[in-house]
């Protein structure tokens, strides 16, 4: 069922849409408060899932959901001290990992990877002096 237009939801999606973090509900809310001033956490949560679901947004898995307006397969680094979440353009999604799945008899909608460990700034603090 489509959603009617919103205003609030428009400019949730744009958050996302021209972010590059990946981010929280809480991180496009904390964006868009200043703007939006009657805008609440909950709406903002809400409107991320539902764009979810409608394939508008790809949510992340983790502690904490993140979201991409890149919703085509592609893969992703996150900072195991940081946080950090960051598209790796360069590295392609992989179909065999889906032929290669679906040969043990599963039933592949997609697949997500994500690659770990330090980012740069965080590698660079890690290093001694």
């Amino acid at each position: 069922m489509a959603q009617r237009f919103s205003h609030q939801r428009e400019r949730i999606y744009q958050a996302v849409l021209e972010s590059r973090d990946h981010p929280t509900a809480e991180m496009v809310y904390h964006r868009l408060k200043p703007e939006l001033p009657r805008l609440s956490l909950g709406t903002v949560y809400r409107n991320l899932q539902q764009m979810a679901r409608e394939g508008r947004l790809a949510e992340l898995a983790g502690p904490v959901a993140r979201f991409d307006a890149v919703i085509r397969p592609h893969t992703h680094f996150q900072c195991a001290a940081c946080g950090a979440i960051l598209d790796l353009a360069d590295l392609p999604y992989d179909p065999a990992l889906d032929r290669t799945a679906e040969a043990c008899g599963l039933t592949i909608t997609g697949h997500s990877l994500v690659f770990t460990g330090l980012c740069p700034r965080c590698a660079g603090e890690k290093q001694p002096a």
